[in-house]
């Protein structure tokens, strides 16, 4: 009997997802524990692993597709045995996006084309000759469909395929079409047209401001939206309170180098850790933490959740987004073990591999733009955090320290808190508690 693949649910949260990319098509053969797919959720890219064995029978969700629900039909896997037919009564809930034309209906079923040439909800028609066909866009938008043969031919030739009109079935452009434009003389492309926008957006107030053809459209991605929608939601529901101080870092800096220096190196002279600035901030902030344990919260309707452990979200820029990976229980671990999964989760975060677990939660984040020159700056509340750290760079400034000036190394901090779990006075003491620790680094070990 065929097994339904569905679409899994990769975090407790995730309601859909965006089907990515199949690794498998039609007629493969799946052994357990191969990698079938792989699923966009709205911070991560993972892979769905088979857990039964047979035969890819049939796709029923194209790669590509936004907005897949969870537990949606996507595939059918064939037991041994059985041939095609016995997956034809599988169907996706949701009607495809384009239906094939009448005269497509009789064709024998085809493979499904490759990645760079199926749309969602739309299959690859076969080509001439029993070539299977790739289609692509051409510079108007339009799809075009050619033998790959024919499309190589073109490449080699150096012209686009889309400026020929096709000979071989419903318009497909045939290795012969290649030739005898070639004998011919290849038409000229014409002018591309401006493209056209995505539904929903003609009518947009801030399109209509600009000049049709004067702009570029990138749709969102799924990050990208969520973004969005959780801090617009933050700033709406959230009231935002800001606190700001400079902090010292003159012993942080010293220290920083003593530790470095005194790392033990393996055989080829690396050393086994390189703790930077933002470890110390990660560390200090979690250590303030435990120190006003009133501030280390997270607000609900129903109360007040007070957490045991510092658990210390860090933001990370990636393309198109960020992610904020999360340190647990950094009161509790060295700077050498912070730094570590610190470079971890940045590597794997840019590559989008993160486990929901390790980007979600936690009870405060820490936002630094010093490395990229910001002196300072206000950061948004993720929720459920009832505070965010914004941290500027260090740099050389002017400071009165008794009754001399002298000139020493500064960093500026803005506190921005949840006003509902975190009032200003017990901002200002955490925040304080902050200080204290950046300046005095001896009491992280106390």
């Amino acid at each position: 009997m065929p097994t339904p693949i569905l679409m899994p649910a990769l975090s407790p949260t995730m309601e859909k997802g965006k089907l990515a990319k199949w690794l498998k098509a039609e007629g493969d053969v799946v052994k357990s524990g191969d990698i079938l797919a792989e699923i966009e959720t709205d911070k991560a890219t993972m892979e769905v692993e088979a857990v039964d064995e047979g035969t890819m029978g049939k796709i029923v969700v194209a790669e590509g597709t936004d907005d897949v629900p969870v537990n949606e039909l996507i595939a059918v896997l064939l037991e041994e045995g059985e041939d095609a037919s016995a997956a034809e009564g599988f169907t996706a809930k949701a009607p495809p996006k384009a239906s094939p034309k009448k005269e497509e209906a009789s064709e024998p079923p085809q493979p499904v084309a490759p990645a760079s040439s199926t749309l969602a909800g739309e299959a690859a028609a076969p080509a001439a000759g029993g070539e299977q066909s790739a289609a692509a866009p051409a510079a108007n938008g339009a799809r075009v469909f050619a033998s790959p043969l024919a499309r190589r031919i073109a490449k080699q030739n150096g012209f686009d395929i889309a400026v020929l009109k096709g000979s071989g079935p419903h318009g497909r452009i045939v290795k012969r079409d290649v030739e005898q434009a070639l004998k011919d003389g290849v038409p000229k492309a014409p002018a591309a047209a401006p493209a056209a926008l995505p539904p929903g957006m003609a009518d947009d107030a801030v399109v209509k401001m600009f000049e049709p053809g004067s702009f570029e459209v990138v749709p969102h991605d799924g990050m990208r939206k969520i973004i969005a929608q959780r801090l617009t939601q933050s700033k709406q529901t959230v009231p935002h309170f800001y606190l700001s101080l400079d902090c010292d870092l003159e012993s942080l800096l010293s220290v920083r180098v003593r530790l470095n220096d005194a790392a033990p190196k393996d055989a080829d002279g690396k050393p086994a850790y390189k703790v930077s600035v933002n470890d110390f901030i990660i560390k200090a902030m979690a250590m303030a933490l435990q120190r006003v344990p009133d501030a280390n919260a997270s607000w609900t309707d129903g109360g007040m959740l007070l957490h045991k452990h510092s658990d210390v979200g860090v933001a990370v820029a990636i393309p198109g987004g960020l992610l904020t990976p999360v340190i647990r229980k950094a009161e509790a671990k060295g700077l050498a073990q912070i730094s570590t999964e610190m470079k971890d989760y940045a590597a794997r975060a840019r590559a989008r591999k993160l486990m929901p677990e390790e980007y979600q939660g936690g009870s405060t984040a820490i936002s630094n733009l010093g490395m990229m020159g910001i002196k300072n700056f206000s950061a948004v509340i993720n929720p459920p955090h009832a505070t965010i750290l914004a941290v500027g760079t260090g740099e050389k400034r002017p400071v009165v320290v008794g009754n001399t000036v002298e000139v020493r190394t500064q960093m500026s901090v803005t506190l921005s808190t949840d006003h509902r779990a975190v009032d200003g006075a017990l901002g200002a003491e955490l925040l304080g508690a902050f200080k204290g620790f950046i300046e005095e680094p001896a009491l992280m070990l106390v």
